[in-house]
């Protein structure tokens, strides 16, 4: 493909399914970790991938799995060093630009409770709440679809009694 065509390919796909990388910058960000820093990084990695992507799966899938090992990568390694990246145009960045604005003070509680959250779990509720099925989930994580309706039972169970500690907290001291 030529570079015009797939860097025009590549733009399309990255706007039809840009807020899955503010998704997992929100959920593997942390304190002091820019979500547009994350999300930098992704696309100059999705764009370096780019050329070994496999057209027969879908790119959502594919991008996920990138975005997911781009932030667990990039969150084991802020912690010793800083390193900024620039995608190969601001282009790339504009287009990925999240759209929803700021979380609901609910939708924050949320993403508190996920922060706390391993990887794997962190990664399964994003791919649960984004209401991908068990199958699609199963693929993205590597892991089989029994799995995931396992873990996705005691995830439930765990956020809503995560969510109801940290509202009864928040009450308390107000």
């Amino acid at each position: 493909m030529a570079e015009p065509d797939r860097h025009s390919r590549f733009l399309a796909l990255l706007e039809a399914h840009r807020r899955i990388l503010y998704k997992v910058a929100r959920v593997y960000g942390g304190p002091g970790v820019e979500p547009d820093d994350l999300v930098q990084e992704t696309i100059a990695q999705l764009w370096q991938s780019f050329p070994r992507y496999d057209d027969r799966l879908r790119f959502s899938t594919w991008m996920y799995r990138v975005a997911l090992n781009v932030a667990i990568s990039f969150q084991r390694r802020e912690g010793t060093r800083k390193r900024h990246l620039a995608p190969e145009s601001q282009e790339m960045l504009e287009v990925a630009r999240d759209v929803e604005g700021p979380p609901s003070e609910d939708l924050a509680l949320l993403y508190q409770c996920i922060a706390r959250l391993d990887d794997l779990s962190k990664a399964l509720a994003m791919l649960y709440l984004d209401g991908h099925d068990h199958a699609d989930i199963a693929e993205v994580l590597g892991i089989s679809t029994a799995n995931v309706s396992t873990r996705i039972g005691r995830l439930k169970d765990r956020l809503r009694a995560d969510m109801r500690s940290l509202s009864t907290d928040t009450t308390k001291e107000t």
